[in-house]
């Protein structure tokens, strides 16, 4: 086993790697930039290692820099948590050519299933389902042209590359298909170097439903069920629940198998997502990518499995099997998952960074809260503005909610603006608990609470209308006396608003 890993990351999944070495005796290594130099994961680990300047490309992306730190500290292992060099090939071959083990799958994994095509072509060869598309970049705006044509509208562009929703666009129509080709193409080359851009069938009230699965380097694969991952803005997740509302053992066994047979067909090794497209309308479901590392939902799968993925990552890494088998994996409870952000959703959840001047973390049975944060905290400017992952955990989905709700209310986090009121009525708006979800949720959450706001403006300006009116006439005492105009306008307004 591994005596000392460093944790190539910052804030909440920092942390949480450095809690799961804790447990398991191994000392731990933190890597800072000059914006993190107070940060708590450099306070809880047992040796902390400057990096550079504030900006990632010049930190915590300098790949070099982190395999000097190892090399200098005597890591035996890196940790790469998510995003930054999680999936970078050329970095995990640079780890091994220094001797230090890499905490993920092998390079050609990650090139296989990193490109967006070539994993499509992949699930094609594996006899997985995908969406229809084509399995090569678009040439030209007459190639998009001829394809979208065949497969009908609504089309999905999308860059092969990279993810975050970047370069990808939507297209009712054949007159808004240029202009979003021009775009996709732009935002891909911007974001990954590359404006490589293929088109799919858009699938109409999609859900998007992801399989855990785990493989170890003597051949074993195995799937741990479901995360709905729904619930997203600008198609990036910010709710998700395991298991999924609508999923049966049926739909999930079928849905797991699909997602080995892609980690097979990789060889692949370590904690990985294969990503579907679900159905609203007759639940069949599609392949769509795979996330060669641990994901930020992670912990919904830890709470209903009991499986500690963080240390069976460092296990599997140092050369064990899997701790268990498929026969073994159980799903018990439900669990949601809410991405505490620095945002602001009422200005179209826009980072909010600043200094954190209080926190309060809800406490109580079923309560996990995975965070990167201290009262006194900076947010800062230049990384993702994630505080922590808030998750919840139940007998079932009613009861996960109850909690969901009791302890959203209870948090408390001062001195920024943060997504904790957005969840706080997500978690009693009618359609979420019911379960009525697909990627579109916010967008109509959104347009039932404008119109909810609407209603009690109406009727507030009715009350003090009608107060009005009552003060008037109690005044003059006639029976003929003038409406206030403030009291017909009221009127008027509530008449509008009963159409």
């Amino acid at each position: 086993m591994f005596k000392k890993i460093l944790i190539a990351n910052r804030g909440e999944i920092a942390c949480r790697v450095i809690r799961a070495c804790r447990e398991m005796k191994i000392d731990t290594i933190a890597v800072y930039s000059d914006a993190d130099k107070e940060a708590l994961h450099v306070r809880m680990a047992d040796e902390a290692y400057h990096i550079g300047p504030a900006a990632s490309s010049e930190s915590y992306l300098r790949g070099e820099k982190i395999i000097e730190i190892a090399k200098r500290s005597g890591a035996d292992a890196i940790h790469p948590g998510y995003g930054f060099l999680s999936e970078n090939a050329e970095f995990v071959r640079q780890t091994a050519k220094a001797g230090i083990v890499f905490i993920g799958p092998p390079p050609e994994a990650m090139e296989a299933m990193g490109g967006k095509i070539s994993a499509r072509k992949i699930a094609i060869e594996a006899g997985v389902p995908v969406v229809p598309g084509t399995t090569e970049p678009l040439k030209s705006y007459e190639d998009a042209k001829e394809t979208a044509a065949r497969f009908g509208y609504p089309v999905m562009l999308k860059a092969s590359a990279g993810g975050g929703g970047k370069g990808m666009r939507l297209v009712e129509a054949e007159s808004g298909l240029k202009s979003a080709l021009e775009t996709a193409q732009s935002e891909a080359l911007a974001s990954f170097g590359d404006d490589a851009v293929y088109i799919e069938k858009a699938i109409v009230r999609p859900r998007h439903i992801e399989i855990q699965v785990f493989s170890d380097s003597h051949g074993n694969h195995v799937h741990l069920g479901e995360r709905e991952c729904s619930i997203q803005r600008r198609h990036q997740k910010v709710i998700e629940e395991c298991p999924s509302p609508i999923n049966s053992a049926e739909m999930r066994a079928e849905m797991g198998a699909c997602a080995v047979q892609v980690a097979s067909a990789v060889n692949y090794v370590g904690a990985g997502t294969v990503e579907f497209l679900v159905s609203d309308l007759d639940r069949s479901f599609y392949f769509l990518e795979m996330n060669t590392r641990l994901q930020v939902e992670h912990p919904v799968t830890e709470l209903v499995t009991g499986i500690d993925l963080v240390r069976e990552q460092i296990n599997v890494a140092a050369g064990a099997k899997l701790s268990f088998t498929q026969e073994d994996v159980r799903w018990d409870g439900h669990a949601i998952e809410c991405r505490i952000y620095a945002e602001d959703p009422e200005n179209n959840f826009l980072p909010s960074p600043g200094k954190i001047t209080r926190l309060k973390i809800p406490q109580g049975p079923g309560v996990r809260d995975d965070g990167g944060v201290y009262q006194g905290s900076e947010v800062s400017i230049y990384y993702d503005p994630m505080i922590s992952k808030f998750a919840v955990h139940g007998r079932d989905r009613e009861a996960a909610i109850g909690i969901m709700q009791r302890a959203l209310a209870e948090y408390e986090i001062g001195g920024i603006k943060t997504t904790l009121p957005f969840f706080r009525e997500v978690a009693r708006d009618v359609e979420f608990i019911e379960g009525k979800l697909d990627t579109g949720f916010i967008s109509r959450f959104n347009e039932r609470r404008q119109h909810a706001e609407i209603k009690h403006d109406v009727a507030d300006m009715a009350i003090i209308g009608a107060s009005l009116a009552f003060k008037n006439k109690s005044v003059t005492g006639g029976k003929n006396e003038v409406v206030p105009s403030r009291w017909v306008m009221a009127g008027r307004v509530a008449q509008l608003s009963g159409r």
